[in-house]
């Protein structure tokens, strides 16, 4: 028995009156009557009646005029009528009843088999039906914005790990459209083959993946710190699939690092220091014997010796001034300079080395001056000692390196990439420490310096390498607000 206390509005569609009013006495007949029903005989009014939304339910005639009740059904669910919908016929067809049925109908019954009892039944069931339909389809929606609004990666992928869905924040972060992703498979992106190896055995084991830590390839090939995790599930058809959230880390990681670059720096110039004191008084006390000597030994009996001890006595002072001022917070000059007009001033300083190794050099910069506060001097030594680096790292044919200037995501950006030698995991790690070396005479301050320099600026530097396949440092600037 239907217990709604509310009217339920009815449209009853159908090319003959009398039918209209047999069926109208059927539904009157049904207890509580809280039918309103009304009747519509043209095809037309019925769609607009059914795209606005204005009944609760609708029973449609097979036969109306030169269309058919199916061909209503058809348009108007097109239209997004998510109001349930009966189809009339005069006599049963099996055929009529499954395509009606797949279009979308909710029942399909027989006039010369109408009654109160048939009506009431199927009336409680399209309604209970469509009350459950547009529930789910409310929750559909809900989860679904959820899906897209998060800001963190959402995908799912079949057990392939080949991508089969995505929200919005994963096309984003991986650089491609949506349609790209269907086609790209997740451990293809999945930088080191030991990661993409656990990956695949946690998911087989497991049937999840837990914060699993990797770099991921993104477009156009940049490498990303992210956190994986994801969890294998069935659908009701027993098909498997994965669902799984990337969270970015990427900007944490440099936040981490900057942090221990920073406090290894001050750390080697606390060391310095201390060492610098505990050498220099002894040193001073040499400079001063040696000059005593020197006026008690004649230029014929081995003064040249005392020359020695002066000489290098001298070179150790001006190594400890050197150490010093490495260690030493830049003292800065700021004023408001553009990148580009900075990065020309170290071109043409390096251009006849370049142009010596026959390197062919690409520039490309952003059309808007990007702004900072910068010491110009200062920032071109940071600038050059980096460029230096990468014209001593390529030693094959055709050497090449390119700088670019550009502005994204409220920073400034200038990367210097070159195709030499590469740097292996172990000496990346040491690159900004002081004293540390891969070249044969190097002392190992210049990195050490430009570093100093660039977090003098508020700057963050990125280094990216594969041995044979060149370098690229990325360093961030905050433009001027």
């Amino acid at each position: 028995m239907l217990t709604t206390d509310q009217s339920i509005k009815i449209l009853i569609v159908d090319d003959d009156e009398d039918d209209f009013y047999i069926i109208s006495d059927y539904i009157r007949g049904i207890h509580p009557s809280r039918f309103v029903l009304h009747w519509c005989f043209n095809y037309l009014e019925a769609l607009a009646q059914m795209k606005n939304h204005n009944y609760d339910l609708y029973f449609v005639d097979y036969r109306l005029g030169v269309k058919t009740g199916l061909e209503l059904l058809k348009e108007a669910i097109s239209f997004h009528c998510d109001e349930p919908i009966v189809l009339l016929t005069g006599k049963g067809n099996y055929k009529v009843d499954m395509e009606a049925m797949q279009a979308g109908a909710v029942d399909y019954l027989i006039k010369t088999e109408l009654t109160s009892e048939k009506l009431e039944r199927c009336i409680r069931y399209a309604l209970e039906r469509s009350a459950s339909l547009k529930a789910l389809k409310a929750n559909e929606r809900k989860y679904r914005n959820i899906f897209e609004r998060s800001k963190d990666a959402v995908f799912i992928t079949n057990e392939d790990c080949r991508f089969v869905d995505m929200n919005t924040a994963t096309c984003k972060l991986l650089g491609y459209s949506k349609e790209e992703l269907r086609k790209i498979n997740l451990c293809d992106l999945i930088e080191n083959e030991t990661y993409r190896d656990i990956y695949l055995s946690l998911l087989n084991e497991k049937n999840e993946v837990d914060d699993l830590e990797v770099e991921l390839l993104t477009r156009p090939n940049t490498r990303i710190n992210c956190i994986l995790s994801a969890s294998a599930e069935t659908d009701i058809n027993g098909i498997t699939y994965v669902q799984g959230i990337i969270h970015d880390i990427t900007n944490l990681k440099k936040a981490e690092k900057a942090t221990i670059q920073a406090e290894k720096l001050a750390a080697a110039g606390r060391l310095v220091r201390t060492l610098a004191h505990e050498v220099r008084n002894p040193l001073n006390n040499i400079n001063l014997s040696v000059d005593q000597l020197s006026h008690l030994v004649s230029r014929d009996d081995n003064h040249f010796l005392l020359d020695i001890i002066q000489r290098n006595s001298r070179r150790i002072g001006g190594l400890i001034s050197e150490l010093l001022d490495s260690s030493r917070p830049a003292e800065l000059i700021m004023e408001k300079h553009p990148l580009q007009g900075i990065m020309d001033d170290t071109i043409a300083s390096a251009i006849d080395r370049i142009t010596l190794q026959r390197i062919n050099l690409q520039i490309k910069y952003t059309d808007e001056p990007a702004f900072v506060m910068a010491d110009r001097e200062k920032l071109k030594i940071a600038f050059l000692n980096i460029l230096i680096n990468a014209i001593e790292a390529i030693n094959k044919q055709p050497g090449n390196i390119r700088i670019d200037i550009a502005s994204r995501d409220a920073k400034h950006l200038v990367q210097i990439m070159d195709n030499g030698s590469g740097i292996n995991e172990e000496n990346l790690s040491q690159l900004f420490e002081p004293y540390f070396t891969s070249k044969r005479n190097g002392m190992g301050l210049g990195l050490a310096s430009t570093l100093t320099i660039l977090q003098a600026h508020k700057a963050t530097v990125d280094v990216q390498s594969k041995i044979g396949n060149g370098t690229v440092f990325t360093i961030t600037f905050e433009p001027i607000k």
